[in-house]
């Protein structure tokens, strides 16, 4: 048998028919006779057929597959999301193709292109932390392509975006920390121009504000999240000459590299500096102490999202964007606890 994919044409050479009669019998219809598309089924499951997608699409103008698109796969939070969202989609007969951002803006944009020209029928996105510019994402708005973000999100295009409530998990591991007896609260902020970096500061400052506590703009500290900056931030925070007592931190890894940081310097936790994250991976219930921080539905979003982009799909006219918001849990742990 020659080498490469076996076509329709080859099935066809075989069982010496016409290529429209294996077509159809590969379709199941009702005018081919019963045992001709035996003989084709069973001709095609011995050449090891597999059928052009790309082919098919171009007939269908669908190739039942979702692109998504992932700042990062190893964080437990975004690979349960692709969970809930293959789940979802293989139950409705659709497949995913999934790209990682590497958090680069200009591998997002890569990734949009590639997914697109391979004709994905949506598009679910969360985005990169050095995405400040939208128009890749502008673009393919405008052509009708149906797209949802999920957890980072693009304010300002018109379309389902399915998050956390940051804000009130902000507001709660800000107030646990307060309850705790802290009044010196460190906030290890995110990008400033991501969306989820706005609304964890605003919670943060209003559980503030609402215990009667003035915030300091020294304790604020906007970081790129990479290793090295955590590093800087968190040792800048510990060398002022009021330094916290405690650090809430925009997610978990964060808020890891901070106890390890603090450690090293043989500052104890919780009763030199309590720390609270955001996300609760895995690894935070295996820290030592362990990290109090927010669950977050991470499963369910990426189920809702995966539903949304489905609808879009099938109700492309009559579909209304919508932004969904899940609420965090507080899971307090021995970071944190010093009551």
């Amino acid at each position: 048998m020659k080498k490469g994919q076996v076509t329709i044409r080859d099935i066809a050479l075989k069982l010496d028919i016409s290529i429209s009669t294996v077509s159809r019998a590969l379709r199941g219809m009702d005018e081919v006779k019963p045992e001709t598309k035996k003989a084709v089924m069973e001709m095609a499951q011995k050449m090891n057929y597999e059928p052009n997608l790309i082919a098919q699409s171009l007939r269908s103008n669908r190739t039942n597959t979702l692109g998504i698109i992932v700042p990062d796969l190893v964080p437990h939070f975004f690979a349960a999301n692709i969970s809930g969202m293959q789940e979802l989609a293989a139950k409705r007969n659709y497949n995913v193709m999934i790209c990682q951002s590497n958090e680069s803006y200009e591998t997002e944009i890569k990734n949009v292109h590639t997914l697109v020209s391979s004709r994905v029928d949506g598009l679910l996105i969360s985005l990169s932390r050095e995405t400040k510019n939208y128009d890749h994402l502008h673009s393919i708005y405008a052509r009708g392509i149906p797209l949802v973000f999920f957890d980072r999100v693009c304010e300002e295009i018109d379309t389902t975006k399915v998050i956390v409530d940051d804000h009130d998990g902000a507001f709660k591991g800000t107030e646990h920390l307060i309850q705790q007896g802290c009044r010196r609260i460190a906030h290890l902020s995110g990008p400033e121009k991501l969306a989820i970096s706005k609304n964890r500061l605003r919670g943060y400052l209003d559980a503030l504000r609402e215990n009667n506590i003035e915030a300091d703009e020294n304790l604020i500290r906007h970081s790129t999240l990479t290793e090295e900056d955590i590093v800087q931030q968190v040792n800048s925070l510990m060398n002022l000459p009021n330094p916290p007592d405690a650090i809430f931190a925009i997610n978990d890894p964060a808020a890891i590299q901070a106890m390890l940081i603090l450690k090293e310097k043989g500052i104890k936790i919780p009763g030199q500096v309590a720390i609270v994250g955001f996300t609760n991976e895995p690894a935070s219930a295996l820290i030592e102490p362990s990290l109090t921080t927010l669950s977050q539905p991470t499963y369910q979003m990426g189920q809702i999202a995966a539903r949304h982009a489905l609808e879009q799909i099938k109700n492309s006219d009559s579909y209304t964007p919508q932004t969904i918001i899940l609420k965090t849990q507080l899971i307090v742990r021995n970071s944190s606890r010093r009551i």
